[in-house]
């Protein structure tokens, strides 16, 4: 959204450069048309001098942009300073120079939402120009507050400015998303917002104004300082220059941090979506490599705020390519850095978030490493972090949003230690609290991707606690938002990435189902998608585990419905994807133990359909080798189910080769560690159930049956396995 500002309620000058008279018509005169309230005249002040005094670098000077050739100058910029008449009527020569204007900026506030004039400036602006550009410069307030109950006096949008207006000048209820412009700060913040704008007016990209105004006032400071110098040494003012060597000291360390800021914030979020890990890492780099020669004790407190935050992002892509080591030390330096901000500022809801994204990175290390205790104590502490946000600021969303992530968190442990029916309700309370979130304000990224992500996590806890009915109309709903986005966002890697494995679980569920036809379909996409996502930045771990895994799941499911040569085809591509992962780091549980253990047993499975049962009896044992050690590293519940699995499986394969003590021993060992008094989801309950079948428990198994049956669970390769 861009917006932009105005003069006053007003006091306006007709200074457009002061000689010109405005020309009604399709001639545009003038460059731009300032709209401001005159509660905002100091700004307006401020932006029509910025605005005159721009020169546009020389060699961006007639490039051909969707606004037409790039000018040298922004002039003449309209402004009204004279009174406006008491009448309701903006007056000839104002309509004059609207229309004669090729840009309208409005000046936005609550005093400016409130003003009839700036909306009567923009309604004669869209009425006389509907193909016309308008710029939205925000000076205070917020914009759409209006449809947020109880922060309407916020409003700083004019009502004309937030809907579009048709071809013949009649306001719609359709909402408009002006091109807006944050001028709300000083210094780097301020500078940027204006950049911002000038880049919209010219067509242009906002990082070749800010690279280039960066080395201009740097050019502009060097120059003082040595003007400075020569006199200060022939007035002999030694003690001035040193003042005046500290000036510039500081004014250049402004400088810097204002561009740093612009890296990890709009260049950023320009970056992330399209997948682009290599640009971002530089990105982080250069704001650590600046850091590193700064004195910590010296940093300001938003310095030491974003340095953390730079080393937060460099955590986050040594994660993302499986480095854990070197994302951990980035995490923990970061996390130290955050906590002697929030120690400086301990109510200060800008440090509670930053420290909280870094206690919830640590706490993921845990959870990727299988350390659930530590993992769980770090996710209640995030949660704590954003229940003291909200206390200190109870109707900031931003803030909301977090506690939405924190519960995730949470119920991401209860699904690890097998608490299924805790974990639902737990992604309940997220999902209303995201669907309310985004009920008022439908147009905020953030707020669409966290529905997207309450739907996923419910789903996965519904389909884990036996109802697939329920878990599958979650699945549904997600991929309509998904593609609903999808039209309106364009390239953006983060929903290929919600699409993959929101068609691996719904392919999962149908095959659950017993619809295997809609099953494989689902997971061929699922897979299809994860190459191509790994063709963008083949070095996503993330990505890569997911594909893995996704390819592994449609071997068995090929398998189960007898396509034994696209089961090993699927087989081979997943293991080779996931032996990759976990060579690159073995201290990732879900790489050492679970992505090979599955594509163990998978093939395991294979070579048994090919009666190549002494080859499926080596790969069951050493799958079972791996299960087990990891039970004895984790102890978790999960994990001691797992290597019960991998037992009966292995009973299978020494059956088939004719030992049937052999087989008895290992079931009875699976038997023996099962946990007692657990949730299990229904592929458990099936595996159960046939154990119990090879142990000869022909009541137990049935009821096992019955109990599946029950939900809906239809799977083949099950259902092939109880006769």
């Amino acid at each position: 959204m861009t917006i932009l500002a105005r003069p006053s309620e007003w006091t306006r000058s007709h200074s457009a450069t002061a000689s010109s008279t405005p020309v009604a018509g399709g001639s545009h005169h003038y460059f731009a048309f300032l709209s401001y309230s005159h509660r905002n005249q100091p700004m307006a002040d401020w932006l029509h001098q910025a605005l005159e005094r721009f020169v546009v670098p020389s060699h961006l000077v007639g490039r051909i942009t969707d606004h037409g050739p790039v000018p040298k100058r922004l002039t003449p910029i309209f402004r009204d300073l004279n009174e406006l008449p008491a009448s309701d009527d903006l007056g000839h020569e104002i309509r004059s120079a609207i229309a004669a204007s090729r840009f309208l900026i409005v000046l936005c506030s609550p005093s400016a939402a409130r003003s009839r004039w700036t909306n009567a400036e923009i309604e004669v602006f869209k009425r006389v120009r509907p193909d016309g550009c308008i710029f939205a410069a925000i000076v205070d307030g917020e914009p759409f507050a209006s449809d947020l109950p109880g922060r309407e006096d916020e409003e700083c949008l004019p009502k004309a400015l937030r809907f579009k207006y048709d071809r013949r000048g009649r306001q719609t209820t359709t909402k408009a998303e002006p091109l807006a412009a944050d001028l709300r700060g000083n210094g780097e913040v301020r500078r940027l917002g204006f950049l911002k704008l000038v880049a919209g007016m010219l067509g242009l990209g906002l990082d070749e104004l800010v690279q280039r105004d960066t080395i201009r006032r740097q050019r502009h400071l060097a120059m003082v300082a040595g003007g400075s110098l020569v006199g200060m040494l022939v007035a002999t003012g030694l003690a001035v220059t040193a003042v005046q060597g500290r000036d510039e000291a500081r004014e250049q360390r402004r400088e810097a941090e204002g561009l740093v800021g612009f890296m990890l914030g709009d260049l950023r979020a320009k970056l992330e979506p399209l997948g682009r890990l290599d640009a971002l890492d530089s990105v982080g780099a250069r704001a650590l490599e600046y850091y590193e020669k700064q004195d910590e004790s010296e940093l300001s407190d938003d310095a030491l705020a974003q340095r953390s935050r730079a080393l937060t992002l460099m955590g986050e892509i040594a994660n993302t390519r499986g480095n854990l080591d070197v994302a951990l030390r980035h995490y923990r330096e970061a996390l130290s850095g955050t906590a002697e901000a929030l120690r400086r500022e301990p109510t200060n809801p800008e440090r509670l978030f930053d420290h909280a994204q870094n206690v919830f990175w640590v706490g993921y290390i845990d959870w990727q490493r299988g350390d659930l205790g530590r993992a769980s104590s770090a996710f209640r502490e995030y949660r704590r972090l954003a229940g003291a946000m909200i206390a200190v600021e109870p109707r900031n969303q931003k803030w909301q949003l977090e506690q939405v992530y924190a519960d995730n968190a949470l119920g991401a442990v209860l699904i690890e230690q097998q608490k299924f029916q805790e974990a639902s309700a737990v992604f309940s309370k997220a999902l209303r609290a995201s669907e309310d979130l985004l009920s008022a304000d439908p147009n905020d990224r953030s707020k669409q991707d966290r529905l997207v992500e309450a739907l996923a996590w419910l789903s996965e806890a519904r389909e884990k606690s036996g109802r697939l009915d329920d878990a599958l109309a979650l699945r549904e709903r997600q991929l309509a938002l998904l593609e609903q986005l999808a039209k309106t966002r364009g390239a953006d890697t983060s929903l290929n990435r919600g699409a993959m494995t929101t068609h691996r679980a719904t392919g999962r569920l149908f095959a659950a189902r017993g619809e295997t036809n809609r099953g494989l379909e689902h997971m061929r996409t699922a897979v299809s998608l994860a190459q191509k996502l790994l063709l963008t930045e083949p070095n996503n771990t993330e990505w890569a585990q997911a594909g893995a895994e996704s390819t592994i799941e449609l071997g068995e499911l090929q398998l189960a419905t007898g396509q034994l040569e696209s089961a090993s085809i699927s087989a081979r591509a997943g293991c080779d994807l996931g032996g990759r992962l976990a060579e690159r780091d073995s201290s990732v549980k879900e790489w050492r133990a679970g992505l090979k253990g599955s594509c163990l047993g998978l093939r395991a499975r294979l070579a048994l359909a090919r009666n190549a049962t002494g080859e499926a009896e080596a790969l069951a044992r050493q799958r079972a080798q791996i299960l087990k050690q990891e039970m004895e590293h984790s102890r978790s519940l999960k994990a001691k189910i797992a290597f019960a699995e991998a037992q009966i499986l292995l009973g299978r394969t020494i059956a088939r080769n004719g030992d049937q003590a052999g087989a008895r021993r290992a079931w009875q060992t699976a038997e023996g560690i099962w946990p007692e008094g657990v949730e299990l989801m229904p592929r458990q309950i099936a595996v159960r159930a046939a154990l119990f079948e090879q142990l000869g428990r022909r009541a137990e198994a049935e009821q096992a049956r019955k109990q599946l049956l029950a939900t809906g669970f239809r799977h083949p390769a099950f259902v092939q396995m109880w006769g």
